[in-house]
């Protein structure tokens, strides 16, 4: 795949880290092979995952096609970009055909990533897991391998004012990969979410205390945090999705008066 876009954004994006004085804790990097498909699961807790995830695969020499929401690749600006860097445009109502892209990007001997849970997670654990990413894994015959991202959610997430302050830390865990056959998609799917949920709670117990002081809003309920429960989430989801649907049918109704 011809790389015409990406290696100038990496050196901006690491000149845009120098500037915000911000200092990286990245374990376990040595687990994102140096060829071959390999596809790579994240947790999401904010807006900038996507720039701060492909550093895992960074010391690997690696580039990472995202699988992304169709909304960004319809953006004026943004779209063009997603395109030039080979992202994977993925339509929650189509889901196969970014499947089957996906699949291809993988046997090419593409890193792809993917967020299992589709979406931000409010309670800055992890929400309930897709199957998605074991069965592309098991389709393409590649090694699922886990990243948690910690610190991204202080920048830009939801529910809260984006935060560009200097000296933050951005810890990035990637740990040992999995080889799902197809054969227990369900089961393989909950053996993931456990191991990442394990290297989340190692990830937020060795974040700089001075950085994460007891009751921080961006830290889970059940670490010691304040922010949402997974119920509580839950539920800010639901009432977020409503909203979205009413204003969707009232832009259908103004529509149909003109």
């Amino acid at each position: 795949m011809r790389d015409v876009t990406y290696p100038p954004i990496i050196v901006t994006a690491k000149a845009a880290f120098r500037v915000l004085g911000q200092r990286f804790r990245m374990t376990g990097t040595e687990h994102v092979p140096r060829e071959g498909g390999v596809l790579l699961a994240y947790n999401h807790i904010g807006y900038v995952d996507f720039i701060y995830g492909g550093l895992a695969a960074n010391p690997s020499g690696r580039l990472v096609r995202f699988m992304a929401k169709r909304e960004l690749f319809d953006h004026r600006w943004v779209g063009p970009l997603m395109r030039s860097l080979h992202h994977i445009e993925v339509d929650r109502g189509e889901g196969i055909a970014s499947f089957h892209t996906a699949v291809d990007f993988l046997r090419q001997g593409e890193a792809v990533g993917i967020f299992p849970e589709a979406t931000i997670s409010r309670a800055m654990e992890l929400k309930e897991f897709k199957t998605g990413a074991v069965r592309l894994a098991a389709e393409a015959g590649v090694p699922l391998v886990p990243v948690i991202l910690w610190g991204t959610q202080r920048m830009m997430t939801k529910d809260h004012p984006r935060d560009f302050s200097r000296g933050k830390t951005i810890a990035i865990t990637v740990g040992e990969p999995m080889h799902p056959t197809g054969d227990d998609p369900v089961g393989d799917t909950a053996r993931l979410h456990a191991q990442m949920s394990q290297m989340l709670r190692d990830t937020v117990a060795s974040y700089p205390a001075d950085e994460q002081p007891p009751g921080a809003w961006w830290v889970p309920a059940s670490m010691g945090g304040t922010a949402p429960t997974l119920e509580e989430a839950a539920r800010l989801d639901a009432e977020e999705k409503r909203e979205r649907a009413r204003k969707r049918a009232e832009k259908r109704a103004r529509k149909t008066k003109r």
